[in-house]
Parts: C-alpha cells; structure tokens; sequence
C-alpha cells in the first residue's frame, strides 16, 4: 500500500472513530506519525480526502453487489428482488454489525452531508454497473420497457435508501414491490 493509500485508510479509522468534523489534518498526520505537509502532498484539501474515503465505501458496496449479481438465479425475479432488498439493508443501515462503524457514524446529524454524499456516489456506480449487467442480462429474456432506464434506476436508488433510512422497520414485501413496479417487473404470484 502507498503513502495516498495510507492517507485514506487512515482517514477512515479517524472518522469511524471520532466523527467527520472532530478529524482534523493534523490529527491524520500525528496518528500517521508525518508532517502536514506530506498530506497535503497528495490530497489539496481534507474535502479530497474524504471523497477519497467515500469510495473506499462504495468500492465494498460495489463488490457486495458484484457477488449479489452473480448469484443471481436466471429469471427468477422473486430470489433477485429478496437478496438485493438484504444487500442493500445489511450494507446501507446495518449499524449494529462490530464491522460496520461507517453506518453509525454516517448516522449522526454531524455526518448527514457525508451521507449524501457516499449514497449519491452510491447510486452512480450502482446505475451504471446494474446497466452494464443486470439490465443486459434482464434485456435478453425480456423487453424492458422503461424509457429512461438510467435515469429510473438512479431514482428508484436514491428514493429507495431515503425511505429506508426514514422508515427501517418497512416491510420488506413493500420494498420488493416498489422496485417491481418501478421496474416493470412481472412478479410471481404466490
């Protein structure tokens, strides 16, 4: 790992541990045991190091996606729609889990802007990774009958994790029905 990698892995111990605005430069330095300046060397602000954090997060998002994906059942919906819904409330709101402190400190008022940011990355790499696999894979066995598929999936991501960080004790029958009907996806019928 590189001196940029340390920075980052660093960065994301001090703000699980001790919040986004109580992390200070010189706080990452003295932890790292390295002058200011070699931060600044790689990163021209604390605001580009912590996107840099971010998609740490996102790339572990991503990868859980990737292993969701290709344990995806063809044509059966139903598993589909079940296992993503788990996926994204285990690696979104799972903040009871030892191994995930990002949840809970994204969970305060003081980290509500880091929030937005990590869901918005979020549902750009989910959109275009979805697009690229799932869609295509969906696209040969159906029509997809969506104008704007892009467009309908980011919202439906966004939408989706907003209610559930609104509303965690929903349903998860209510969740799979949303990205059914979003999605104009036959369901099958108990």
């Amino acid at each position: 790992m590189g001196r940029k990698e340390d920075i980052v892995s660093c960065a994301r111990e001090l703000f699980e541990e001790k919040g986004l605005s109580r992390t200070s430069v010189q706080s990452i330095a003295d932890r790292m045991g390295v002058a200011r300046s070699l931060f600044y060397h790689y990163f021209p602000s604390k605001e580009e190091l912590t996107a840099a954090v971010l998609d740490t997060y996102v790339e572990e998002f991503i990868a859980s996606l990737r292993s969701w994906n290709e344990q995806r059942r063809v044509g059966d919906i139903e598993h589909a729609l079940s296992t993503v819904v788990v996926l994204v409330r285990n690696e979104l709101f799972d903040c009871e889990s030892a191994h995930k402190p990002f949840r809970r400190a994204l969970a305060t008022r003081e980290n509500a802007a880091l929030y937005l940011a990590f869901v918005n990355r979020v549902a750009e790499r989910v959109t275009r990774y979805i697009m690229d696999t799932t869609v295509e894979d969906y696209r040969r066995l159906h029509s997809v009958d969506i104008q704007h598929p892009y467009e309908t999936i980011y919202t439906l991501i966004l939408g989706l994790v907003g209610y559930l960080r609104q509303h965690p004790d929903v349903d998860d029958e209510v969740i799979k029905d949303i990205i059914a009907q979003t999605l104009h996806l036959e369901r099958a019928q108990p």
